[in-house]
Parts: C-alpha cells; sequence; structure tokens
C-alpha cells in the first residue's frame, strides 16, 4: 500500500459520512464550531505521521485539502472518554467558571468529584493525587482580581474551604498543582495573575533546564522584573504577554508556542510542550488544548445551561444559573449524562457575551 491508495480510502471514508456543514458553523453544546477547519486539522493530525511513513508528501505535509466534514467523526474526537493521561510525568487539574454569582464552594468542595475531591482522587490525571499547593482567583469589586495560594495539600487546607464557602464570583480559576519539578512554594501556585489578568496551566515545557534562558530573553524587558517564581508555566504566561494576550489572546498564545517549540526542537527536544491553559481579563475566558504530540491533557466543557434545563426540568441548580454559564475544567465534577464535553485536540474555546466558540488551535512562529 502506498500514501496515494491511503489518501484515496481516506477521501472514500470522508465521502461515505460527509455533509455539508452550514456556513455560519455548527452549534454543538452552546459553541459555534467551524466544523470543515475542525474537520481538516483532524484529518491531518490522524493521517500525517501515517502518509509520511510511507514516503508521501504533499504541500506543508498535510494530505489533500477536503471541503466536507464528517460530524461522526468531529463526535467521535470530542466524547468524554474515560482514560487516564499518560506520559510519567506530573499533572494539575483546573477549573474555570463563568456565568452566575456563585459560592466557589459550589464547585470547589460540593460536587461529587469536586476539585478538592481530584486533589486526592484524580480519574483521568497521570497522578492520582495532585497535593503540591494550590491557588485561587476571582473577580469582585476591586480593579483587579484577588488571589490567594497555598503549599498545603488543598485538601487539607482549613482556609482555602472557609475561604470558598464565603467568597461569591461571577469568574473564577482554581488550580490544585502537582509539580513538574518547580519548588513548591506560593509563588510557584497558580493561577499567575497580571493586571486584570489571569493564567493557569495543565502540563509542562519539556526540556525547559535547557530553553529557560532562550525563552526568558525573548520576555518583553518591562514584564520581566513581575516573573515572581521559577516555573515554566509563569515564563510561559509572561510569553504570551509579551506577544500582545491583551490584545488578541488566541494569536498571543499561538505565538508564544511557536516559540516554544521552535526553541525546544533546537535544543534537540522532540516533544516541547504539553498543554492545558485557562486565561481571561475577567469579562471573557479562553481556554486551550495542546500538545506537541498531539496527545493532550484532558479538557471538558459543560452543555450549554438552556440544553440541561430541558434534559433535567426538575433539576433545581439549572434554574438558579443564567444561560451564560459555563464551566471548563481537567475532569468533570460529576456523572450527569450529558454535562460535559471533551474538548477536541488542538482547539481553544472562548467564553464570552452571547455566543461561545470553538476554534481550532495552530502554533505559529513569530
Amino acid at each position: 500500500m502506498d500514501a496515494a491508495v491511503d489518501a484515496g480510502l481516506a477521501q472514500i471514508i470522508i465521502a461515505r459520512f460527509s455533509f455539508e456543514p452550514p456556513g455560519a458553523g455548527l452549534v454543538v453544546d452552546g459553541f459555534v464550531v467551524n466544523m470543515e477547519k475542525v474537520f481538516e486539522d483532524f484529518v491531518c493530525g490522524a493521517l500525517g505521521d501515517r502518509l509520511r511513513g510511507y514516503g508521501g508528501s504533499t504541500a506543508g505535509g498535510h494530505p489533500p485539502t477536503i471541503n466536507t466534514a464528517p460530524e461522526r467523526a468531529f463526535r467521535a474526537c470530542r466524547r468524554p472518554r474515560p482514560r487516564r493521561e499518560m506520559g510519567g510525568t506530573a499533572v494539575c487539574r483546573w477549573l474555570a467558571y463563568s456565568g452566575s454569582p456563585v459560592p466557589l464552594a459550589e464547585l470547589l468542595l460540593k460536587p461529587t468529584h469536586s476539585l478538592i475531591d481530584q486533589s486526592l482522587h484524580s480519574r483521568l490525571g497521570a497522578t492520582t493525587t495532585n497535593g503540591d499547593g494550590f491557588g485561587i482567583g476571582w473577580y469582585g469589586t476591586g480593579d483587579t482580581p484577588g488571589v490567594f495560594h497555598g503549599i498545603e495539600p488543598a485538601w487539607n487546607d482549613r482556609n482555602l474551604k472557609d475561604l470558598a464557602r464565603h467568597l461569591v464570583s461571577p469568574l473564577f480559576f482554581a488550580h490544585i498543582r502537582a509539580s513538574t519539578g518547580g519548588a513548591i512554594q506560593q509563588t510557584n501556585c497558580h493561577p499567575f495573575r497580571h493586571g486584570r489578568w489571569l493564567w493557569m496551566h495543565n502540563g509542562l515545557i519539556r526540556g525547559f533546564s535547557s530553553v529557560r534562558r532562550d525563552l526568558a530573553f525573548a520576555v518583553d524587558p518591562s514584564l520581566y522584573a513581575e516573573i515572581e517564581g521559577s516555573t515554566d508555566s509563569e515564563l510561559f504566561f509572561y510569553l504570551a504577554l509579551t506577544f500582545g494576550l491583551a490584545d488578541d489572546p488566541p494569536a498571543a498564545v499561538e505565538r508564544a508556542v511557536g516559540l516554544i517549540e521552535e526553541t525546544g526542537r533546537r535544543h534537540g527536544v522532540q516533544h516541547p510542550i504539553q498543554m492545558t491553559v485557562a486565561t481571561t481579563n475577567g469579562v471573557s475566558t479562553w481556554a486551550f488544548r495542546y500538545s506537541s504530540e498531539r496527545s493532550s491533557r484532558s479538557l471538558f466543557y459543560s452543555t450549554a445551561v438552556e440544553t440541561l434545563r430541558t434534559q433535567y426540568p426538575s433539576n433545581p441548580v439549572l434554574h438558579e444559573l443564567s444561560d451564560e454559564t459555563r464551566i471548563v475544567v481537567s475532569e468533570p465534577l460529576g456523572d450527569l449524562a450529558g454535562a460535559w464535553n471533551e474538548v477536541p485536540e488542538s482547539s481553544y474555546g472562548v467564553i464570552q457575551e452571547g455566543q461561545d466558540e470553538l476554534r481550532s488551535f495552530r502554533p505559529r512562529v513569530a
């Protein structure tokens, strides 16, 4: 079998299950999805290595452009699957909430598989426990978000539990840490803050000790002095700020990841980055899922509230939340059928007033 035959089989499969998406994109669980773009990336990722293995090549190393997108393939790639992340490195867990003001405890403490429970009993992470510190960031009455960090395991911190029961916010981040090698100290705990921006990361920059100097020199000198800790995640944040996070978050993250991959490969790192990232300016939230090896950490978003109300009309919690409410998590907080959807590989979501969006993510070199 050669590359041409393989590509031909792919076309037959695509034609068998294809449909033409509407021009404005497909609405999936409240997100507007550019189906053609997502599926093209999906096919490129799935077949690229196979085609190269046969010695075949196309423009940019991708199979021929395909103008139709099978819904079945897309739904298969975004359906939640009970699997444990592999790779032998520690992972963190995080949660981002935007919507009706709620006490933080409603998500950090009360759900069956709350973030506090995940700090001891992670189901999808490479490690079961995430006990190397924690952090929360929330928007309230001030000009900038509040943050609270601790180096105790989240399950064992009384102050965190007490704050969570008394803090009410329409937008907040929470993160539990499993260190990939950085010191366990408050300045290394997520979320990180700069002005009105919050940032948190699950994953790592591989070969960080080798690439750290080169990446640090790429940070804008006016920002560099504000780096407080020693983690790859915080340096990643400041690279994104340098590349214009405040003006165009997706483009800034794409450029930061492009630089990290280019620098890593120059230093002989095969898969330079593994990431799920959330960032917000207090109004909109962006959540990214990507890795150089195309096998990223788990990430899920909640189904649109209006859809869940229809499915569960007797659930009182759903009637207390606005239609704008959305949650993004490393792991689902419970087992309510239909409540959670896996974020597709190499993509990002935008949670904003009105229609949320789901788009493909491609790093770019500055």
